[in-house]
């Protein structure tokens, strides 16, 4: 008994050697595969949720949403998505996971159709559905482009590597750029009041290349301690850890404040290129992941990278845009009637509708959080 149970040990402890050698000589395959499963699952969580949110709007006697089984649902998945997603920093190149959030794009458009019931009128099919699938067809040549020429070296993310790369001169010249850059950008935005959409989402990718590097540098060294050595124990791990957090509040607020002015495919489409690109150019000099890559390979590469940008433009280049709401009808909505000064019916809106005002159903106010939480995907 003694022996075959000694036998069966040394058997568990062979297969997980193996596992391990697959895992550390498949390093790109393993975080791709993991980078495009957490993509797909974030995308059918927020469709899910979304789903629950218009239900509960067309019920007559409404309830809370996280009171509902499909809502926490859409949550659980939604967590077990970011998790792989987190993971797969620590086994592929920043610059392979990065662009790969537009997996993200193709799965929700589709699960917009199918899921959601999301239907185009006959005369819109052509104008709209056409591009939708020609986006479609242009983001996934483009990524089997990026993947297939991606950069292939992938250093093993201890302590002392980290190290080495936050005190290199590279990083701290790209570090006080973006400072500075940051800064008169957030003067203009703050001071200035220009809130153009280019000037805030630049500010969102300004800090998203920071929120990457500390996410790998985090995810890398925590996978480490898994396998091998601990570094855990590393004061750098605690470091970025913080920076991560700070910097995905920032940006957090940002994607709100931009919610609130612009239309949502628009912000999606602008935001995934820049936060690809800034995470790009930041993997390529903090982790110096093309630096034994030849000429071709870094060029189909970025080939891949601008096809999925403009497939991604297409898909949401004619996205419905919502109408806002009104809370209060004014007297020249009245078919046939015209006046000059045309006062409202309904109270004031002051905050929080009043008597006699259209209902605002609160149970539904939680859409513009998912809308954030879509749209931050994309920094990481």
């Amino acid at each position: 008994m003694h022996t075959k149970c000694c036998k069966q040990l040394s058997c568990l402890w062979v297969t997980l050697q193996s596992l391990i050698f697959v895992i550390y000589t498949q390093e790109n395959l393993i975080g791709t595969l993991l980078a495009i499963f957490g993509n797909l699952l974030v995308s059918i969580s927020v469709s899910i949720q979304k789903q629950s949110h218009v239900t509960l709007a067309g019920n007559k006697d409404p309830k809370q949403y996280y009171y509902t089984k499909s809502w926490w649902s859409g949550l659980m998945l939604m967590v077990l998505g970011e998790g792989a997603l987190f993971v797969s920093y620590a086994f592929a190149p920043l610059s392979l996971i990065a662009p790969l959030n537009a997996v993200s794009v193709i799965s929700s458009s589709i699960l917009g159709f199918l899921f959601l019931r999301e239907k185009w009128k006959a005369q819109e099919f052509l104008k709209r559905y056409i591009l939708t699938f020609l986006g479609c067809v242009l983001t996934a040549g483009g990524t089997y482009l990026f993947v297939t020429f991606g950069p292939n070296s992938h250093e093993k993310l201890n302590a002392e590597n980290i190290v080495k790369h936050v005190i290199g001169w590279p990083f701290l010249l790209y570090l006080l750029l973006g400072i500075i850059t940051f800064c008169l950008v957030l003067y203009f935005y703050k001071q200035r009041d220009a809130n153009y959409l280019v000037l805030i989402l630049l500010l969102v990718a300004l800090l998203g290349s920071v929120t990457v590097i500390t996410v790998k540098a985090v995810s890398g060294m925590i996978v480490l301690s898994i396998l091998g050595p601990l570094q855990l124990s590393y004061p750098i791990f605690y470091v970025m850890f913080i920076c991560m957090v700070a910097t995905i509040v920032f940006q957090a607020s940002f994607l709100a404040q931009a919610s609130h002015l612009y239309d949502s495919s628009l912000i999606a489409c602008v935001n995934y290129i820049f936060c690809t690109t800034f995470a790009i150019v930041a993997g390529a000099i903090f982790y110096q992941e093309f630096y034994h890559e030849d000429v071709l390979h870094i060029c189909m590469f970025l080939l891949g990278c601008t096809i999925c940008f403009l497939g991604v433009f297409l898909i949401t280049k004619n996205k419905r845009k919502l109408k806002g709401f009104e809370p209060y009808v004014t007297m020249d909505m009245v078919k046939g009637m015209t006046c000059d000064i045309c006062w409202a019916v309904q109270p004031d809106y002051n905050g929080s509708f009043s008597y006699g005002a259209l209902e605002n159903n609160d149970s539904v106010a939680s859409v513009p959080t998912l809308l954030v939480v879509e749209m931050y995907r994309c920094l990481l």
